[in-house]
């Protein structure tokens, strides 16, 4: 079995304890490595024109003593909660900037999922999931992204919502993800095309063949549901509730629901809210293997 690497960025909030804790219950029976981020800077780091690293300046050795303390109280906290010997727990206290660190340690440690809590009930694409949410999406183009909405209880996986508009030819590579993830919990992907339009086109008609095409050895099912109040979050919320599913997924690609909603104002991502958990898979957001490590705890300071 290989082991699977998982990014989970904490500020210590309620929120992303939550987060946590759903990432623990989730991949209870996987192995894996979970690598729980905290990152600290001065105030004057926040302006917007100074958003670049600040590794050669002075740090506040209170920041980096309550970040080191806050990451032992966690690691002390989840074996309370949890003591799974599939579980590898590594702590990484960073004097650098939220998004900037993400990026660097998907690259360097080969992370598989990063799993992040939303401030809100829903995993909502806008400031209620805190200041760095939407361009933490926007950044990270190879590494899916799991968002918990706050106070969220796992429940476990038995189906799964993949929404598609179908309007993107998907190759092999960018639906196995999905079909990996749907392994894991022995799940149903359920395919599911809100209809904005009378009938398919064409391209969508040929898109959707291609995809029962790539989920023919896993079990799954389309469906395709008309628009309610012209609203594609309020159609899959409501679909999600009728059929009890606790996981939905979307691709992420240049012209995507996802990417579209990110660019647009705050009334507009307003309007895109869900109430469970929400992966976005980028284009190149392939799952990796690694080789199978043991069960330690350890904290780096950058």
């Amino acid at each position: 079995m290989h082991t699977k690497k998982i990014l989970l960025p904490t500020d210590f909030s309620e929120n992303s304890w939550n987060a946590i804790k759903y990432a623990v219950s989730l991949l209870k029976n996987e192995e894996c490595i979970f690598y729980i981020l905290h990152t600290y800077t001065p105030a004057i780091v926040h302006n917007r024109f100074l958003a670049k690293k600040n590794v050669g300046s002075k740090q506040s050795g209170d920041s980096q003593t309550d970040s080191e303390n806050g990451l032992k109280k966690i690691l002390y906290d989840i074996y309370d909660y949890s003591k799974n010997p599939r579980h590898e727990f590594k702590t990484i206290s960073s004097f650098s900037l939220i998004v900037d660190e993400i990026k660097d340690i998907v690259l360097s440690e080969n992370i598989d999922m990063l799993i992040m809590g939303a401030k809100g009930a829903t995993a909502s694409l806008d400031v209620s999931m805190g200041s760095n949410a939407v361009r933490i999406v926007k950044a990270i183009k190879n590494c899916p992204i799991l968002i918990i909405p706050q106070h969220y209880e796992y429940k476990e996986v038995k189906d799964i919502v993949f929404a598609t508009d179908l309007k993107r030819f998907y190759n092999e590579a960018m639906i196995e993800p999905i079909i990996e993830t749907a392994s894991v919990f022995d799940a149903t992907v359920k395919i599911l095309h809100v209809q904005v339009t009378p009938e398919l086109s064409e391209i969508q008609q040929f898109n959707l063949n291609m995809l029962k095409r790539y989920f023919k050895e896993a079990k799954h099912k389309v469906h395709l549901v008309k628009a309610q109040e012209d609203s594609v979050s309020n159609t899959i919320e409501n679909f999600a509730n009728k059929f009890q599913i606790y996981l939905l997924i979307m691709l992420n690609y240049q012209h995507s629901f996802i990417e579209t909603i990110t660019r647009e104002t705050k009334v507009r991502l307003d309007s895109f809210a869900i109430n469970i958990p929400f992966m976005i898979i980028p284009e190149l957001g392939i799952y990796k293997s690694t080789p199978q490590l043991n069960t330690t705890a350890s904290v780096v300071v950058k």
